[in-house]
């Protein structure tokens, strides 16, 4: 497995002092590298120093995701942003989603607010053990085998929450979303479309070949949305 994935954490605590020009540039670099889940959908990522609201985490610096609202943007945005979370992992930095911040100021462009990301130097360790990580064991979250399903696993969710669940059947793996419920079920449910997002960008990390798709045949699970297939390794 990829070793990044495997010890990887979210960081809620940062040296404030703002990062030097040399590695934002890198941070753009990689932006503009990044490979979306649906091509066809537009968005954008700001990096900001400041971010409001409910839950906030002091950091040095943020990615704000716009994107257009179209089936699947969600999803898209998760993608994309969990590629950029395993690379600040991997590059010394720290990183955490951050689903209750808004950009404090108002960005330029026709593309609405999705999500927000703090990055900076951490100051808590960076990395953890394997055995550090507070995930629900594989038997309540899939059925059948697959060995890319141990990454899906240790991918980060909104309150930690893993409302996901996977059918591996012969290379194939199909994904479902646990229907929201509870006085937080809008929320939730936006936030379980994003959770999807960053469980298959660790899918695509261990898959060779990676293709994600929805077909007209799949197995149902109760209490669940179907979400689409990965059908290839």
């Amino acid at each position: 497995m990829n070793e990044i994935i495997r010890m990887r954490k979210s960081i809620r605590k940062y040296d404030l002092d703002k990062l030097d020009e040399a590695t934002l540039d890198a941070v753009r670099a990689k932006i503009g590298t990044v490979t979306p889940l649906f091509p066809d959908i537009r968005y954008s990522i700001e990096i900001a120093d400041k971010t409001k609201g409910m839950f906030g985490v002091k950091a040095p610096h943020y990615l704000l995701f716009y994107s257009e609202e179209k089936d699947g943007f969600l999803e898209n945005v998760g993608f994309i942003g969990q590629q950029l979370d395993l690379f600040f992992s991997g590059s010394g930095l720290g990183s955490c989603w951050l689903g209750m911040a808004k950009p404090e100021e108002k960005v330029s462009g026709d593309l609405p607010f999705v999500i927000c990301m703090a990055f900076g130097k951490p100051a808590e360790p960076l990395h953890r053990d394997i055995s550090e990580f507070k995930r629900k064991p594989l038997d309540e979250i899939c059925e059948g085998s697959d060995e890319r399903l141990e990454a899906a696993r240790l991918a980060p969710s909104g309150m930690n929450a893993q409302n996901w669940y996977f059918i591996a059947d012969g290379g194939k793996i199909h994904c479902f979303r646990k229907k929201p419920g509870g006085v937080f079920g809008f929320a939730s449910s936006r936030l379980g479309f994003i959770d999807m997002g960053i469980a298959l960008c660790h899918i695509a990390e261990e898959s060779c070949d990676f293709c994600f798709t929805k077909e007209s045949e799949t197995p149902e699970r109760k209490g669940c949305f179907y979400a689409g297939t990965v059908d290839s390794k």
